[in-house]
């Protein structure tokens, strides 16, 4: 049986979601596998892969043919790596403990690279949202601006008419005295 190291697809439409299998190479991409080993997920920044380590070394070992993809996130998890160490395990060049400690110092490097990257992702985000909300606070302080300066003309111009009304108001007292002082002089 000629085993294959692949991804089965899961999740919504838009939003894929996998488990990486291992199964026949002559079964459907969905269909019977052997063991699931691990999942990944590819709509995370960065990817988040979930994997069993021991099983899918053990299955590299072993001789299963992974897809390209699949290589890819075990080459990133440091499966081919482990299985390079262990190579030269066997062939004497040096012993298993030298081996561990060179993996760890790996995963320990590639871990603060994966955090520097999540850093930056969240400051890049915080530095968007500040700069949207600045944004958002100068265009509302043009409007209440705007708004200011109607509010004043309508004031201003509500003032001029009423000081105009009581300019007529006081005419049109002046003039009925006017002609009542007037009138008892005819009669």
């Amino acid at each position: 049986m000629a085993t294959k190291i692949r991804l089965q697809r899961g999740g919504r439409k838009g939003y894929a979601f996998y488990s990486i299998v291992i199964a026949d190479a002559r079964a459907p991409r969905d269909g019977r596998f052997v063991e699931k080993i691990g999942t990944y997920n590819p709509n995370t920044n960065p990817a988040t892969v979930d994997l069993k380590f021991d099983r899918a070394l053990y299955w590299v070992e072993t001789g299963a043919q992974p897809t390209d993809t699949v290589r890819n996130l075990l080459k990133s998890e440091g499966v081919y790596l482990m299985k390079h160490l262990r190579g030269g395990v066997k062939k004497g060049a040096f012993d298993e403990a030298t081996c561990q400690q060179k993996f760890d110092a790996w995963k320990t490097e590639k871990a603060q690279k994966t955090e520097a990257v999540r850093d930056q992702d969240a400051k890049a985000r915080k530095e968007a949202a500040t700069k949207s909300l600045e944004a958002e606070k100068k265009v509302n302080e043009a409007i209440a601006k705007k708004v200011a300066d109607k509010k004043a003309a309508e004031a201003a111009a509500k003032a001029e008419a009423e000081a105009q009304a009581a300019a007529e108001a006081a005419q049109v007292e002046e003039a009925p005295q006017q002609e009542t002082a007037e009138a008892p002089a005819e009669a």
